[in-house]
C-alpha cells in the first residue's frame, strides 16, 4: 500500500481530538472510512499507533514516536505546495518565549538589511523545540538543556544571566538584588511547557513550598503581577516584557542560562546556514554585525 498525505492527516486528526467522531467530523468524512484509513497506516508501519481500548483514545509508545514527524511531514508538504513560496519565501525563527531578548529588534533590522530578499520571521510556539520538532519553523531559539532528536545541529548562541520577578509592590521589590532562598516562602510560577526554571534549581533541602504551574509567559506575567508568585527567568524576559507591576531583580547565586540556535541538518529553508553565521556574528559583535561572507555549510553540533 502507498501511504498517502490523507493517511498522515487522519493520524493527526484522530491524535488531536482524541476520538474517531471528532477526528471524522473534522475531516468531513465518516467514522468507518477513517478508522479504515488509520488501520491502512498501522499496517503499512508495522505498528499500532492508537490505542482503542479506551472510551478517549490515546498514542501508543509508537504513536508518540510517529505524530513530529507525521506533523512536519504535513506541514513540508502544505508549504511546498503553497502558492504564495513559490519565490522566496520567509525564514521562519521560532522561539518558545522572549525570543533574543534585548537583541531581537536589532537582529531582525540587521537581517533586513543584509539579506532583503529573504523576510525573517519570528514566531512564538509553546513547546521545548520552539516549533521545530515539528516542522513549523525552520531555526530554533532553544533554552537551557533541551532533548532534540539526533538530526537536529545546536549550536551556543549566548549566556543569559537569571533574574527574580516578582510583584513590584512586594517587599522584595525593595532589595537591590535576591537569592534563590529569599524566593521560597511563596509559591513559584513555572511554565511546565517551555520553562528553564524547575524546583532542581534549588538545593534539596532549601525548595520553595509551593509552585504554580502556567503553560506561557502570559500566563507566568499575570501569576506574578498579581502576587500570587515569584518566578526565576532571565534577562531576556525582563527586555521582552516589561510590566509596571512586575519587578526584576538580580539573582546571584544560579548560573546562567545557555541559548542555542537549533535546525535540522537538512535544513528546510536555504538561508539557514547564512542566518547561523549572521546570528553569531551579531551576537559576538557589540555593535551589531560585521560584515563578512557566510559558510556554505552549516554550523556543527555543539
Amino acid at each position: 500500500m502507498t501511504v498517502e498525505l490523507r493517511h498522515l492527516r487522519a493520524f493527526l486528526a484522530i491524535a488531536a481530538e482524541g476520538t474517531i467522531t471528532r477526528a471524522a467530523a473534522r475531516l468531513h468524512v465518516t467514522q468507518p472510512a477513517l478508522s479504515r484509513t488509520l488501520r491502512q497506516l498501522e499496517t503499512h508501519l508495522g505498528a499500532r499507533l492508537i490505542d482503542r481500548s479506551t472510551h478517549h483514545l490515546q498514542l501508543t509508545a509508537a504513536g508518540l514516536a510517529f505524530q513530529p514527524r507525521a506533523a512536519a511531514a504535513v506541514t513540508a508538504v502544505d508549504e511546498a505546495l503553497d502558492p504564495g513560496r513559490v519565490g522566496t519565501w520567509p525564514l521562519r525563527l521560532g522561539h518558545a518565549w522572549s525570543a533574543l531578548g534585548e537583541h531581537t529588534t536589532p537582529l531582525l533590522r540587521g537581517w533586513k538589511q543584509e539579506h532583503p530578499d529573504t523576510p525573517l520571521q519570528l514566531l512564538r510556539v509553546d513547546d521545548r523545540s520552539a516549533g521545530l520538532e515539528h516542522g513549523s519553523v525552520d531555526v530554533a531559539v532553544i533554552r537551557g538543556e533541551v532533548d532534540l532528536p539526533a538530526e537536529v545541529n545546536t549550536v551556543v548562541l549566548l549566556l543569559e544571566p537569571r533574574v527574580a520577578a516578582v510583584a513590584a509592590d512586594s517587599p522584595l521589590a525593595r532589595k537591590a538584588r535576591l537569592t534563590l532562598h529569599d524566593l521560597i516562602a511563596k509559591p513559584v510560577a513555572v511554565n511546565t511547557i517551555a520553562g528553564t526554571t524547575a524546583l532542581g534549581l534549588w538545593p534539596a533541602d532549601d525548595t520553595p513550598n509551593d509552585i504554580v504551574e502556567v503553560a506561557n509567559t502570559d500566563d507566568w506575567i499575570a501569576a506574578i503581577a498579581a502576587g500570587h508568585a515569584v518566578g526565576v527567568t532571565t534577562t531576556a524576559t525582563a527586555a521582552t516584557y516589561p510590566n509596571p507591576a512586575v519587578a526584576y531583580l538580580p539573582l546571584v547565586d544560579v548560573p546562567a542560562v545557555t541559548v542555542h540556535l537549533a535546525w535540522k541538518q537538512t535544513p528546510s529553508h536555504p538561508a539557514v546556514p547564512d542566518f547561523i553565521a549572521f546570528a553569531r556574528r551579531f551576537i559576538s559583535t557589540p555593535h551589531g554585525p560585521v560584515s563578512g561572507r557566510s559558510p556554505s555549510g552549516g554550523a556543527g553540533s555543539q
